[in-house]
């Protein structure tokens, strides 16, 4: 495949792949912060639905802060933990040091869930369809808390979808998910930004444009 131009590109791309659910008055697409966001806009206008935030942080290993040693979401005041279990056996973690990092990601997290809802409620997503996008997935850990997330809050049907991913990751989400659609499984998969062009950091600003302003 050719690489994705930016981001949006790569939402584009990816409704296609959704068409399915067009229309549909069940489906709601989650965006996961920064990036997936910016992905997940182009996403909803094509298929009608409602789009929303689900703020997502990865617990990154000490000293390696990019190997995600597990992920969290907040859904509605209670924190979702998964751990990425493969990462933890590699490389363990002490107890203490991995509270800090928890610590640290839980802040961020809220920090983040109050600037880009600015005072809007969540859309809801009891028993509807969520289609829950990111930019890429790599372990896979950021997805899987996000749909604990999800699951939590009672969707009838949780679509996960990504413009690019490693093949294992995206096999095993299966087992969480009812569906997951992953458009290129680059081999060998070496990072997500190498499947764009343009992959520059999202800032604040560029996912609260994305989103509704009501």
């Amino acid at each position: 495949m050719t690489r994705y131009a930016d981001r949006h590109d790569a939402g584009v791309a990816l409704a296609g792949a959704l068409d399915a659910l067009a229309g549909r008055a069940d489906v709601v697409v989650l965006g996961v912060p920064r990036g997936g966001v910016v992905v997940a806009a182009p996403v909803a206008a094509a298929l009608q639905a409602p789009l929303d935030v689900l703020v997502v942080r990865k617990l990154g290993l000490p000293g390696r802060p990019e190997l995600a040693m597990g992920a969290i979401t907040d859904v509605a005041g209670e924190v979702a933990v998964v751990r990425n279990e493969d990462v933890l056996r590699r490389w363990p973690v002490p107890e203490e040091a991995a509270q800090a990092v928890l610590r640290r990601e839980l802040a961020e997290l809220r920090r983040r869930e109050t600037a880009y809802r600015r005072g809007r409620p969540p859309v809801p997503v009891a028993g509807r369809t969520a289609v829950v996008v990111d930019d890429g997935l790599a372990t896979g850990a950021s997805m899987r808390a996000a749909v604990a997330g999800v699951r939590s809050l009672g969707a009838a049907t949780v679509v996960a979808a990504v413009p690019v991913g490693a093949a294992d990751p995206c096999h095993a989400l299966r087992r969480w998910v009812d569906e997951v659609v992953c458009l290129w499984t680059p081999r060998p998969f070496r990072a997500v930004a190498e499947a764009y062009r343009d992959f520059s950091p999202t800032t604040d600003e560029e996912v609260l444009r994305a989103l509704p302003a009501e």
